[in-house]
């Protein structure tokens, strides 16, 4: 599917129907030959085409809900709509009564006309970026299926639902990278706001002072639209208040995150700051010496590991076989911490917060390879416990820094058309993000253009 505002362009100009938009849809995820099984564990068939006859009917008497109204999106199963089941990536809740409510997030894009055509896939409990689920399948990577690479997590169904054209943008959630690491592995652009800017009311949580809820798109505007409807701010983006690239200051992280980066994601990410100085941006390499400390405080497993382990202590003890073993070790970390560790985890938290937001009064946005390593093979994260987790640490590192920065971060693609996937990413501190995208709108044209 084309981007968000050219969909409602063409809705607009009737060259299009929302009911053919979701048909469209409904028919790539229906394809035997297609990853449709494995990317959307729930599809409201009856209930998407009858909301797009519902805009259609709408549109052409002159009612429109909003610009973005009749376009088929996907969310993430991590959070409430009413009628139906939160499984959360899990089989532990696959008889759990289907939710009375709708997640705050979920009304808004409803309040602005948008057709859910389903939710997607994810690792469960969203605990694992490496975007693996034993339980419903693991959707393929678009850029090498012929080897069966991963498309990141948790957020996996999310990012594949937009590029095999099953939906124009998709609703993920974000505590350690679950939106930036699938945008990233399957050339989308992803966004992690602040986590106070979208409401989390029935969104599923792994850390609450680190969940964010956020798009991703095929663009920085799709990112940006999507944003605007999940803080219902009718305003719209302010992109065309968007500096020139030559304004912005921009620094290079060249400490912590810029570490053990595989070859090929050094040479593409290298290039496209090259290209971005050659385009006249201002960059300057910078280090941040608080990042060297995030991993001994996260040493003993961090806020994710003793808060899943809270929720599903008596659980585990009943029924520990329903559980991703791989993910249930991930979880039990949280067992041997006390409640001294998990006050010093949020304590020395805060401290290196503050030093970055002392940081980021130097910059527009810090620049960061958003994972340090290429989609790996599924067949190399299946191939022992040992070799998963050594691949997971890997993948979650550097989206996982800004989770702990309580920071704003976007990833754009950066690699060349046919090679393997590459992002980008502008961070900023904590309610930065009109900034962000701003920036992030312009470095994508500096880089596309």
């Amino acid at each position: 599917m084309e981007t968000l505002a050219a969909l409602s362009t063409r809705l607009q100009d009737g060259e299009v129907t929302s009911e053919e938009l979701v048909t469209q849809a409904l028919e790539r995820i229906d394809d035997p030959s297609g990853q449709g099984g494995k990317t959307f564990l729930t599809v409201y068939r009856e209930g998407a085409l009858a909301s797009a006859r519902a805009i259609d009917s709408m549109r052409a008497e002159g009612m429109v809900i909003s610009p973005l109204a009749g376009i088929p999106i996907s969310v993430k199963e991590s959070f409430e709509i009413a009628g139906s089941t939160m499984l959360v990536g899990s089989r532990l809740y696959r008889n759990r009564s289907a939710s009375i409510h709708d997640a705050a997030v979920i009304r808004r894009l409803r309040g602005w006309g948008l057709v859910i055509i389903g939710r997607t896939n994810m690792t469960e409990f969203a605990f694992s970026t490496a975007g693996l689920n034993p339980h419903y399948g693991t959707p393929l990577n678009p850029y090498d299926r012929e080897h069966g690479r991963t498309p990141g997590g948790s957020s996996s169904g999310a990012a594949v639902s937009i590029t095999d054209g099953m939906a124009a943008a998709a609703l993920a959630s974000d505590t350690g990278g679950s939106i930036r690491v699938p945008a990233a592995f399957c050339g989308l652009t992803g966004f992690k706001p602040t986590g106070r800017r979208v409401p989390l009311q029935g969104a599923a949580s792994l850390a609450r002072l680190m969940d964010s809820a956020g798009p991703i798109g095929r663009s920085v505007t799709c990112c940006a639209l999507m944003d605007a409807v999940l803080r219902d701010d009718f305003a719209g983006p302010a992109l065309d208040a968007a500096p020139p690239l030559k304004s912005l200051r921009l620094g290079v992280l060249r400490n912590y995150v810029d570490e053990d980066v595989e070859d090929e994601v050094r040479q593409t990410y290298e290039t496209a700051l090259e290209r971005l100085r050659r385009e006249g941006a201002n960059i300057e390499d910078t280090r941040l010496s608080a990042l060297d400390e995030i991993p001994l405080i996260i040493s003993k497993g961090g806020l994710q590991a003793a808060e899943t382990y809270a929720v599903h202590r008596k659980t585990i003890e009943s029924s520990p076989e329903e559980y991703d073993p791989r993910i249930l070790s991930r979880i039990m970390r949280g067992r041997d911490m006390s409640s001294a560790d998990y006050l010093d985890v949020v304590r020395e938290r805060g401290e290196i917060v503050q030093q970055f937001e002392c940081f980021m009064r130097t910059y527009d946005a810090v620049i960061m390879p958003t994972v340090p390593l290429v989609p790996p093979l599924i067949a190399d994260l299946d191939r022992s416990d040992e070799d998963f987790h050594r691949l997971q640490l890997a993948i979650l590192r550097n989206p996982s820094t800004v989770n702990m920065l309580d920071g704003c971060a976007i990833s754009l693609p950066c690699h060349e058309e046919g090679k393997a996937p590459v992002g980008l990413s502008l961070v900023g501190a904590a309610n930065s993000d009109d900034r962000i995208l701003r920036a992030a709108l312009v470095v994508e044209q500096a880089l596309t253009g």
